[in-house]
This record gives C-alpha cells, structure tokens and sequence, in this order.
C-alpha cells in the first residue's frame, strides 16, 4: 500500500521552518552523526557525493569535510532550506533544489548517495528507490535514514481520542523498505530499528517544536483549517495519560539501512523488470 502526502503542503512547511531548524533538530542530529558513521563501510575514494534532503546544510558540510577530493551536491525540494547552506566560497558545494523522484542527475554518476531523515515524506518508495540507483555508479553506495511506523505514537494515540482525522503522518516500516531495497535489486542491505524517547513539557509544546522543523501533518486527508478548539483540548488531554514522572514522552522510531549498488555487468531492477547495465566499451560491432 502506497502511502500518500501532500507534497506542496511538505514545501510550504519546511520553507517557513528553513530559520528555525536548525536550532530545533537536536534529534536529527543525532541520527545524522550515526548515519556518518556508515560511511566507514565505504573503502574507496568517491568522485562525487550526493546529499538528498539535505535541509540546512550540516550533514552536507560533514561530507565535505570527510571528502575533500569529491564534488559534493547537496539536493533538496525546499529553496530556502537551500538558501541557509553556507559552505564558503574555497570549498563551495553545488546546491540543487529538485524533486528526490526526479534527481537532475546522469546516470550512474554519484558515488555515495547519502540521506537524512528525508525520505518518509516521499510516498512512492520503490520509485524512489528506482532513481536512487540510477544514478548510483555500479558498486556505489547508499546510506540512508527514515521515519518509522511507532514515530510519535502517543501524540497519533492523543489526536484518536480527540477525532477520527489523521493529524499525524504514517511512515513505511522496516519490512516494507527492506522488501523494496531487496527488489530495486541493491546488494547487502542492512537495516536497524533505533527508538528515541524525547521529553516535553506539554503536547503544545511538542507541537511548536514540530512546527519549528517543518515536521507538520502532509496527510492528504487531513483536517484543513484550524482545529477546533474542543478537538484540539481532547487531544491535549489525551496526551496527559502518557505522563511518566512529571514529564511526557515522545517516541521516534528511526530506522536507518546501507547498500551498495549492482556491480557492473549485474542487472539492477525497476518495476519489476531487470535492466542490464554494462559498459559501452564492451559493445561489439559486426561486419559483414
């Protein structure tokens, strides 16, 4: 089952938060710096690196750092997350604002394709998953980080109690990005499921700092307008049963995967079909 989001609304969102963000995203973070260390797994020296949703720049900045030699391209569908990179004109990075379903990119021309907590907002993953290898050279690798199913629960569990619309959007799990990384026909992936509990105040407080990154509902079917303020006082006390010691939790199930690319020469797969990938040099031309 595909999973549906509101991509001009993913836009606005994240372009009004584009100042704030960074000063919010202490989880991101996190999950960014044990993303990072992925890259331990991949030996060689990349040409070119690519950054998909990069957001401010930081994991962006990071890999520049770590590949000196490598064209870094940092991508991501929001321009004034774009806007706030500031990587100095010695060592520039090349920023690109473009859809990650339609990466402005040649094929098999980036090395290591790296990505923090961006694509739970994309819901076609086999598609996604599709043009992550394309441009992947034969033998590239991808790391990648994503929202999982369990992430913020008892805020989703809070809004049920208030109404039956969705405020709170759903996300793959690990069993379906795993199936559809084994399909797309990457070689050795490997996934792992990390929780993060966070503490809050108050469910208001919870959601401004969502607003503050942008992390708003893009759920098509969402409520449009203002909540209504009765609605919006059951969820804020539905929240409450969650209280442990004083404080509210806020759990974030992360789940993050590597992958290498198809050697050249092995077919890389795409809906449902094989596609061969070999070298032009290998062509051979007849005579009669």
């Amino acid at each position: 089952m595909s999973l549906g989001f509101d991509v001009s609304h993913i836009q606005r969102a994240f372009g009004r938060a584009a100042l704030t963000y960074s000063q919010h995203s202490s989880l991101q973070r996190d999950v960014e710096d044990r993303l990072l260390e992925r890259l331990d797994y991949f030996e060689d020296q990349p040409r070119r690196v690519l950054d998909i949703g990069c957001g401010p720049g930081r994991g962006t900045l990071a890999l520049r750092k770590r590949f000196s030699d490598a064209q870094i391209v940092a991508l991501d569908l929001v321009l004034p997350m774009l806007k706030t990179i500031r990587p100095g004109w010695l060592r520039p990075v090349a920023r690109v604002c473009a859809n990650a379903l339609d990466l402005p990119l040649a094929d098999s021309s980036v090395d290591i394709l790296f990505s923090n907590l961006c694509i739970q907002w994309i819901a076609d993953i086999p598609a996604l998953l599709d043009e992550f290898l394309r441009v992947l050279r034969p033998g590239g690798y991808v790391a990648f980080s994503t929202f999982g199913p369990d992430t913020l629960h008892e805020l989703r569990a809070a809004w049920a109690a208030a109404d039956d619309k969705p405020h709170v959007s759903e996300f793959a799990d690990i069993a379906r990005l795993g199936d559809a990384m084994m399909a797309a026909g990457f070689r050795n992936p490997v996934l792992d499921v990390d929780r993060f509990t966070l503490s809050c105040t108050d469910a208001p407080s919870l959601m401004r700092e969502l607003k503050a990154i942008g992390a708003t509902n893009a759920d098509p079917q969402r409520t449009r307008g203002l909540t209504g303020k009765l609605h919006y006082r059951r969820a804020v006390e539905g929240y409450e049963r969650f209280r442990v010691d004083g404080k509210l939790p806020a759990t974030y199930e992360v789940i993050s995967a590597h992958a290498w690319a198809p050697d050249a020469g092995q077919p890389r797969r795409s809906g449902g079909e094989e596609i061969a990938t070999f070298s032009v040099d290998r062509l051979r031309g007849s005579r009669r």
